[in-house]
């Protein structure tokens, strides 16, 4: 061996080392805290680094390596799930010139005659950007739910994956389909973009950390460890594969075509967006196809799967340690664009929040033009060091907000400067004040025009006041008029004064006069949500609506006693007694009051009054039930008992389901009574 050799192999060595501790890294930021530092296209190209330093040093491949590989050690917050067909990763493709090498590996694995490689079937599946789960149903009822975690092991979310809309807990019987004894579904649980964007706006409000993706965000929503909190994130489902576990394979599908319809067949929700296809080219048209239509979705994806569709040429086909052979993933390129930043503006949120944002030279990204992008807050412009004039790279996260990802500091010209904190507030000039432990810059002047349109701009939104044709450009004249300060002066305002808005028509007024005055008698889980206060979110306004039969009630709430509420901590309490003690606000809720807002529940409308059978008795539920688990915690309320999500010497009752967790141990540990779902039944004297 020459001595350049023996420099270039030692070279190899340590840079092969270096590669599989940063990609780990980033693996444990990607699949474990939700948090990544880097993009996916930056990751991919570590990964194939090392690949490439494998390939041509095979002796320097070790079984640990992150191309051995797959995901992450699941968490120990849940219990784990050993996977009965293992969840493997796919291969990359990063153009056409890697379909072309998979597609020969293919034809020369099969042994397949010349004659027969034209009509060689794939199916072509756009790539969700979510995170894998594993479904387990048996007798069509489902019962397990799992995260991929390493591939073999994953997380128990049985409980989190209830709480997603499209999840059915039953299969359905179609004509002609017979529901699998027990079957286990492949999917990804994904976020949809406009449920990022409203999560995203949330935090950003509330002075939180936001997430980067919605893949991030799905991933996070989704390790929750009370569900609620899941419930709260609107996540949704794509269903791709099946394993029939009381038998090896899928009978008479012999297609994955056939799979994908027999999972429709099921009630299981499919991506309607995929085609099967014939031949290499075909495929490549697919992903050609949807590289521009892709951004129109309400959902992210940075690719397209394709997948051999024929059940026996994938047996023949296999597996490596890593992907099978038979799929491999089409990856396009990030959706970033290099522009110049040429100015930065502020944007003052219904809470106060100052959000900096860049003005950019127009630059075309993701199939539109992009013109501006959000800097969070003024920690991340520090973190960047962007400043006017500099040279940046914008994304779109969740392909619809734009942001600055990174500034190129070669590209820097001597005459940027940098971007400072305001000394007011750019819309009041009113006094800026930074909360403890918090990154957000606030305006605390309550009558900042900015924050009275996006207040009002919330008080009408469907999970508020539901008030229909008040939308943003209305408000906005409402407010530079001067004829609407806060919500209570919605409701002073008449026809004729709405017939002097511009555009507006007699039609229109009337019709939103009917709405105003619809929204007076909401539910007061509605009215408490429309106030805005901090923390408090429909879910939680639900809780409180519930506990204290409406905002008359909650107004004179102590912290101690909003702390005794399953779900509300020092934090929620706090903001709200801060909220409802504030003088201006106990003057809007008065002034609400007297012009017809309904503050409490009408008695009718709160159901029977059960007896107090279970009163000073505290409940936790383990494991799946029959019912669902919050109409299960309703009723020990409405009985006066307490659900509560953890086992300790005060618990008198565990109610234990399917697939129970370790709970159910440490009930028994502690001698605690132990009831199945039909005792459960009986003590609440429901029929079964």
């Amino acid at each position: 061996m020459t001595d350049q050799l023996v420099i270039d192999r030692e070279k190899a060595i340590q840079r092969t080392e270096e590669l599989r501790q940063e990609i780990e890294h980033h693996r444990f930021l990607y699949y474990v805290q939700d948090s990544p530092e880097i993009s996916d296209a930056d990751f991919d190209k570590l990964y194939r680094e090392l690949q490439e330093l494998e390939t041509r040093y095979p002796d320097l491949i070790i079984p640990t390596s992150p191309t051995q590989t797959v995901g992450y050690q699941p968490s120990t917050d849940f219990k784990q799930v050993k996977h009965r067909v293992p969840m493997l990763s796919l291969a990359n493709a990063m153009g056409n010139e890697d379909l072309d090498k998979w597609y020969e590996r293919l034809i020369k694995q099969l042994d397949l005659p010349a004659g027969e490689v034209p009509s060689l079937e794939f199916v072509c599946e756009l790539k969700i950007d979510g995170l894998s789960i594993a479904l387990t149903y048996e007798n069509g009822k489902f019962i397990e739910g799992a995260t991929r975690g390493n591939g073999e092991t994953g997380e128990d979310v049985t409980l989190n994956l209830r709480t997603v809309a499209g999840l059915p807990r039953q299969l359905k019987a179609a004509d002609g389909v017979e529901i699998p004894r027990k079957l286990e579904v492949r999917g990804e649980v994904y976020m949809p973009i406009s449920s990022f964007n409203q999560l995203n706006q949330a935090l950003e409000e509330e002075g939180d950390q936001t997430f980067a993706n919605p893949r991030n965000a799905a991933a996070g929503s989704l390790r929750q460890k009370d569900p609620r909190n899941t419930a709260k994130r609107k996540l949704a489902l794509w269903t791709y594969g099946a394993y029939v576990m009381t038998g090896d394979e899928i009978k008479d599908r012999p297609t994955h075509t056939e799979t994908l319809k027999l999972l429709q067949e099921l009630g299981l929700p499919v991506n309607p967006n995929h085609a099967t296809v014939q031949g290499i080219d075909e495929v490549k048209q697919f992903c050609a196809d949807w590289a521009e239509k892709r951004h129109g979705l309400d959902y992210q994806t940075d690719g397209a799967v394709i997948k051999v569709n024929d059940r026996k040429m994938r047996d023949q086909l296999g597996f490596t340690a890593h992907s099978p052979r038979w799929a491999i993933a089409f990856k396009y390129p990030p959706d970033e664009a290099e522009t110049v930043v040429e100015d930065v503006e502020y944007d003052v949120g219904r809470t106060g929040a100052v959000t900096p944002a860049a003005c950019l030279k127009p630059v075309k990204l993701a199939g539109t033009t992009v013109k501006r992008a959000t800097l969070h807050n003024f920690d991340q412009v520090r973190r960047l060091d962007v400043r006017v004039g500099d040279t940046v790279v914008v994304r779109k996260a969740g392909e619809i907000i734009p942001e600055v990802l990174r500034v190129i500091q070669s590209k820097r010209p001597a005459s940027a400067t940098a971007i400072h904190e305001p000394q007011g507030c750019p819309i009041c000039s009113g006094q800026l004040e930074r909360h403890a432990n918090e990154v957000v810059l606030r305006c605390i002047n309550y009558f900042c025009p900015a924050q009275v349109q996006r207040r009002l701009t919330h008080w009408v939104s469907r999970d508020a006041m539901d008030i229909e044709g008040l939308g943003e450009i209305l408000i906005k004249q409402l407010v530079e008029s001067g004829r609407v300060k806060d919500p209570s002066d919605l409701y002073l305002l008449t026809a004729e004064d709405l017939l002097t808005i511009e555009r507006l028509g007699k039609k229109s007024a009337d019709k939103l006069m009917v709405n105003l005055n619809a929204s007076k008698n909401r539910p007061q889980s509605a009215l408490i949500y429309a106030l805005g206060i901090r923390h408090v979110g429909s879910r939680m306004a639900e809780i409180l609506a519930e506990h204290f039969g409406g905002l008359k009630a909650l107004t004179d709430a102590e912290p101690e006693q909003l702390e005794r509420i399953e779900g509300v901590g020092p934090q929620i309490a706090a903001a709200v007694v801060q909220f409802l003690q504030d003088e201006d606000n106990k003057a809007l809720i008065q002034r609400l009051a007297e012009r017809g807002i309904k503050m409490e529940t009408d008695p009718e409308d709160r159901g029977p009054q059960l007896e107090q059978t279970l009163s000073g008795k505290t409940f936790v539920i383990t494991g799946s039930l029959g019912m669902d688990r919050s109409d299960a915690e309703k009723q020990i309320k409405a009985r006066g008992g307490k659900p509560t999500s953890s086992v300790s010497k005060k618990t008198d009752y565990v109610v234990v389901g399917a697939s129970p967790g370790s709970k159910l141990q440490k009930a028994q540990e502690l001698g605690i009574t132990i009831l199945d779902e039909e005792a459960f039944k009986t003590l609440l004297a429901i029929e079964s």
